[in-house]
């Protein structure tokens, strides 16, 4: 199913490690709260997979704290390194790799949708409206502007992973952002895999994840949550998918920036691989291990990814 394919695209707001995104840490531990008290009638686990893959809404914005410690400071600062060569906005991106975060959420349908992602010094937004695209850094004063082709940005969904690889259960209800929600979990039965489990909080009446926990085995703390902290289900504006431009801002057209390499998926599932291409590499190799996530990049320049330990990172840079 097209991520921005039909209203049931809220799909596109689970964080992907293989099934991933909505809280962070202790500044937010309000906005959770398991009930042993709700009213909410029970649902099984399968009846929780039909709610999510038949969830339609016509418009959701809010707020979303993302955190995430994946053991990877390394990992970060090479990111960062990458996107000092591009656009301020790759720079920003990297610190969704640990710390906490905040993003603004707007969608309004297939074709506007709207990501900012707020910092001390400003903001990076992801704007669609329509055929356009724009990537735009507040601190840098820099946007990059693309037409979108006639088909939809990307394919597939998160819940893509939920196959005979994957035990589903549920996991009694709880609240988010102030609505009830059920918990669904799901836990990889693929041994390669260093997720133990992905816990979701299904919205009760928009059946739309409101948050998801990811732990590494044999934790007890989620190395990346992602949640509202506040939500609407009212359309936004139109005027919140208009981007205009600042005086001073340096725009790029089309693929003539390099913020982010183009990046491809080896395998499939829980043990899938992201790979790409560095720009300038440095001609060292370097191997970091992290408690979700592991990363490999070759001396010219590759680089690979993924829940997975680095042994299986090395079988894949020999493909």
């Amino acid at each position: 199913m097209p991520v921005f394919g039909s209203r049931r695209a809220l799909h596109w707001l689970v964080p992907a490690v293989a099934a991933a995104v909505v809280i962070g840490g202790g500044a937010t531990a309000g906005t959770i709260v398991a009930r042993a008290d709700s009213a909410l009638p029970p649902r099984s686990a399968a009846q929780l997979l039909a709610d999510l893959r038949d969830a339609e809404v016509d418009g959701v914005s809010g707020t979303i704290v993302q955190s995430a410690d994946l053991g990877l400071p390394g990992v970060a600062s090479l990111a960062r390194g990458v996107g000092k060569r591009g656009t301020g906005g790759a720079a920003d991106l990297a610190g969704l790799l640990t710390g906490t975060s905040t993003i603004r959420v707007w969608f309004a349908g297939p074709d506007r949708q709207r990501l900012a992602l707020l910092n001390a010094h400003g903001e990076t937004d992801l704007i669609r409206n329509g055929a356009e695209a724009w990537l735009w850094n507040s601190t840098d004063r820099m946007a990059s502007h693309l037409t979108l082709p006639d088909t939809p940005l990307g394919t597939g969904a998160a819940l893509a992973s939920i196959d005979p690889a994957t035990a589903v259960s549920t996991g009694g209800v709880t609240e988010v952002a102030g609505r009830d929600a059920y918990e669904l979990v799901l836990r990889p039965r693929d041994p390669a895999s260093l997720i133990g489990r992905v816990n979701l909080a299904v919205d009760a009446e928009h059946h739309i994840p409101l948050r998801v926990d990811v732990y590494p085995k044999n934790a007890a703390r989620p190395a990346m949550r992602v949640a509202f902290q506040q939500i609407s289900f009212a359309v936004p504006d139109r005027e919140q998918f208009v981007f205009k431009p600042p005086p001073g801002t340096t725009i790029t057209e089309g693929n003539d920036h390099t913020a982010l390499p183009v990046a491809s998926v080896l395998g499939a599932g829980w043990t899938s691989v992201l790979t790409a291409r560095l720009p300038d590499p440095d001609g060292r190799r370097r191997v970091f291990a992290g408690t979700l996530v592991s990363v490999l990049v070759t001396a010219d320049g590759r680089f690979y990814a993924g829940a997975v330990t680095p042994a299986r990172l090395e079988e894949s840079a020999k493909l």
